[in-house]
């Protein structure tokens, strides 16, 4: 692909991203319920930033990064601190936008309490139940959904090694998504993991947990499919949807909830930036043929603070905005699969347009 070729998917991008015509407004169009971004207060002082995030055609909801986290809420036992995300909450509801909570049980960004404490099933359980009662309570009404239990599995689908299955084995899934239930009702109850795009032994085991909780009698209402890729390696759109299949199969939606596309080099060549916005057309479009499918989230929208330099030593550019905020071919293929899609379902007359909203705290 040619410099000159890029250039005009790029200004094809900026075009559309200006035109009102914004990503999330195309998914609603074509069915789904939103497009959205992960976000945090610590971006909330860069005005570029904020004036891409307060589109809300271009993202129709959005997800605390790290400020619902139980070390942000619960530094110290029974002492909660909300003031990160009602910040969050409070951009959302001014700019009409849904919220998608993040997270509850998870064996990262623990507070030393709960990683360096001495516990037996009978100390640990009523720990992770008032944890979740007080911050699913705190934000009852406001969350479209909650990842309750985060990346609970290791990659060949079994349990991870974590505080929780060291004391508790699988029961603190169960345990966790019972008080997430009982502390708001009416929020979407989400198991939410990586590398489960794939159809592995991983995605095996997420089955599984669903079938065990479903067993037990216990609610769960969808599954997070991550969707961290590098560039090249994402899994084909034919593929992706099958996958979505299996557990919308078992009665369940599915969201990608963590999307970025990742390029292992940089600078990315001209052939790369092309397979990057393939590999993102691809798993969106995977959403758009999986009925049960009901957005998608990308984690972070914009290269200047994507999460990836730092954890991927060499890798970078992995999202849909450049770091000048300027949209990237990669969001020129996302918007024309769902255009594409909008198209077909006002043909077939099952348009669906509304504009999300927020309740809660």
């Amino acid at each position: 692909m040619g410099r000159i070729t890029i250039w005009v998917i790029s200004l094809v991008a900026w075009a559309a991203a200006v035109s009102g015509q914004g990503l999330h407004e195309l998914a609603v169009k074509s069915g789904k319920l939103f497009f959205g971004t992960v976000t945090d207060t610590n971006l909330f002082g860069d005005a570029a930033y904020m004036a891409v995030l307060n589109r809300t055609g271009e993202f129709g909801l959005v997800v605390p990064e790290n400020s619902q986290k139980w070390d942000a809420t619960e530094k110290t036992q029974d002492q909660f601190r909300f003031t990160s995300p009602d910040a969050v909450l409070g951009v959302a509801r001014a700019n009409g936008q849904m919220m998608r909570c993040h997270a509850l049980t998870w064996h990262s960004q623990l507070p030393q309490f709960v990683s360096a404490g001495t516990w037996t099933p009978e100390t640990l359980t009523p720990v992770i139940e008032a944890h979740i009662a007080n911050v699913v309570g705190h934000y009852k009404g406001a969350c479209y959904s909650w990842d309750v239990v985060n990346e609970a599995l290791a990659d060949n689908g079994t349990l991870r090694d974590s505080v929780f299955s060291r004391v508790l084995g699988a029961s603190f899934i169960p345990v966790s998504f019972r008080a997430a239930a009982a502390a708001d009702p009416a929020a979407k109850l989400y198991y939410n993991d990586f590398s489960l795009e794939f159809g592995s032994r991983k995605t095996d085991g997420a089955i599984g947990i669903v079938g065990d909780l479903k067993a037990a009698g216990v609610r769960i209402d969808g599954v997070g499919l991550q969707g961290h890729f590098e560039v090249g390696k994402a899994p084909s759109r034919e593929a992706l949807a099958r996958v979505m299949g299996r557990f919308t199969d078992l009665g369940l939606e599915v969201a990608l909830t963590e999307l970025d596309v990742r390029h292992a080099a940089l600078p990315a060549s001209e052939d790369a930036a092309r397979q990057q916005a393939s590999d993102y057309a691809g798993v969106v479009g995977a959403c758009v043929d999986s009925a049960g499918c009901v957005g998608v989230v990308v984690w972070g929208f914009s290269d200047k603070y994507s999460w990836i330099p730092a954890t991927f030593r060499g890798a970078g550019d992995a999202c849909l905005f450049d770091a000048d905020m300027q949209p990237k071919p990669a969001y020129a293929a996302v918007a024309a699969v769902l255009s594409k899609a909008t198209a077909a379902a006002a043909g077939n007359g099952s348009v669906k347009v509304g504009k999300a909203g927020v309740g809660g705290v």
